[in-house]
């Protein structure tokens, strides 16, 4: 029996490493970083007219606007005790976080709209995640809707959209970003506590939210 039991916990913790691997290195965080510097390699002639140093500063303050600081904001919310953990497990932990991303989120679509020297689609991309992240604070009323599941129903409906406004063939890269998509709400099922109606409502909010910001904004 003994036996039985160590071989189930060497089985889980194969499948738990790999799910917190995933879930941290696709943290929703970092997923507009992860579609900007997809833009940079696949669509390089919408960058023209600044240089590649410029274009990894831009890179970087992407990453500094989107990701470090409202990171940075969790860890402040964390020492000042306003959160008891950094993971945010309960609702009321991720009101706040929620606002401090949707402002920055915001601010990254006002910024887009005034470069002519990036691609216009951001624009719908900014707009997109900034209306996911208002939506899921108020679903984070009701249920913990699952935000790696919004980031990658997000991204997914985001290369779709790409692809067809560019006219560009990137079935090869939608089929990359599904599987991954897959894998981070399976990974979200195995370590967090969400429910498979908090993966499947994020998934939906994510996608949806980038098909009604790109009907409206491009």
């Amino acid at each position: 029996m003994n036996e039985v039991a160590e071989k189930n916990d060497k089985q889980g913790l194969l499948l738990v490493i790999p799910a917190k691997v995933i879930s941290y290195v696709f943290h929703p965080l970092f997923i507009p970083t992860y579609i900007f510097f997809f833009l940079m390699k696949q669509v390089p002639y919408e960058f023209a007219g600044i240089s590649p140093w410029q274009l990894n500063m831009r890179l970087f303050g992407l990453f500094w606007l989107t990701a470090f600081f409202p990171a940075f904001a969790v860890f402040l919310l964390w020492r000042l005790k306003f959160s008891e953990s950094i993971f945010l497990r309960t609702q009321k932990e991720r009101i706040i976080p929620f606002v401090i991303t949707m402002f920055f989120y915001w601010w990254m679509y006002y910024l887009s709209r005034n470069f002519t020297d990036q691609p216009v689609v951001l624009k719908f991309f900014f707009m997109g995640i900034f209306i996911a992240t208002s939506i899921g604070l108020v679903f984070n009323n009701f249920i913990k809707i699952s935000l790696h599941a919004m980031a990658a129903g997000g991204a997914v409906m985001a290369m779709i959209l790409f692809s067809y406004y560019y006219e560009l063939p990137f079935g090869f890269f939608i089929s990359i970003a599904i599987l991954l998509a897959g894998s981070i709400c399976t990974s979200r099922l195995l370590v967090s506590d969400h429910t498979h109606q908090e993966i499947y409502y994020g998934l939906l909010v994510g996608a949806g939210c980038q098909l009604i910001s790109y009907l409206f904004v491009m």
